[in-house]
């Protein structure tokens, strides 16, 4: 490869990555790199099946366009993870979301999470953006290049998530009874399913730099998440951990349903085009 086109395809944090481009800079991710890459492609990607649901059912146009967004900016995030592990796994970003059963995903089980009513879909989303903004924020200084540009546009983005997430958070805590009731519900039933995103592993162990350590995660998120709370008066849910396992294959039921409709249609009709 000449320096010209050494260049034109290098990655670096503010890139465009598309996953053209990452298949452009043929850099092969070691398996470890692989194994991170599915578990930040798969949270994105399963939470954005969720969202997708609310088109057309939110409760006002304007929130109809902004899970969409958030939603579309989420597959954006999934299709650059996914395909970087592709790349090391000679599968294309589609072969990984379509084509792998339920014990081979690796998100959190709070990605996966039913969306509930409007209130617990907002918890959920509250949860996520924090999490997300504070792991991209560092990720961006991972040494592995391509994960570190790939967090450096995905943070921006996120950003936007975290900011949508609280004021509605505000808007229906101190709205009506009604309003404040459901989200104090949503907070409970999603809260149990925080406690697996700051959990470290012999992978991040064996990662060091190229990642980010969950558990170093969990000071900055509960203090931000405090300090809203604060302002919503509202109060962190009092609601024992739920098991874990998602990182490593082992998923509730929610799972299944939700790979059973995204996956259909792949499956019905391999390698068709439109």
């Amino acid at each position: 490869m000449s320096e010209s086109n050494a260049s034109a395809t290098r990655i670096t944090p503010g890139n465009a990555l598309r996953p053209e481009d990452i298949a452009a800079a043929d850099l092969k991710p070691s398996a470890d790199v692989v194994e991170y890459a599915l578990r930040l492609g798969d949270d994105s990607l399963m939470l954005a099946q969720r969202l997708g649901w609310w088109i057309s059912r939110a409760p006002e146009l304007e929130e109809d366009v902004a899970l969409g967004n958030i939603a579309l900016d989420l597959i954006g995030h999934a299709r650059s993870f996914l395909s970087y592990a592709g790349h090391g796994l000679d599968k294309t970003e589609d072969d990984l979301a379509y084509f792998r059963s339920e014990p081979e995903f690796r998100c959190a089980h709070l990605f996966v999470q039913p969306n509930g009513d409007f209130a617990r879909t907002i918890a959920r989303q509250l949860l996520v953006s924090h999490y997300q903004f504070e792991l991209y924020s560092r990720l961006m200084h991972s040494t592995d290049p391509t994960l570190a540009a790939i967090a450096a546009k995905a943070v921006k983005e996120v950003d936007y998530h975290r900011d949508h997430s609280s004021q509605w958070v505000l808007r229906l805590a101190l709205g009506t009874d009604e309003s404040r009731r459901r989200m104090i519900a949503g907070l409970k039933l999603t809260w149990p399913y925080v406690e697996e995103l700051f959990v470290d592993d012999q992978l991040i162990d064996t990662l060091g730099d190229a990642a980010v350590r969950p558990s170093t995660l969990r000071a900055p998120v509960d203090s931000l998440l405090a300090s809203l709370f604060a302002e919503a008066e509202l109060e962190i849910p009092a609601v024992p951990a739920a098991v874990g396992g998602g990182r490593h294959g082992r998923h509730s039921e929610h799972l299944g349903y939700l790979l059973a409709e995204m996956q259909v249609l792949a499956r019905e009709h391999p390698g068709a085009t439109w």
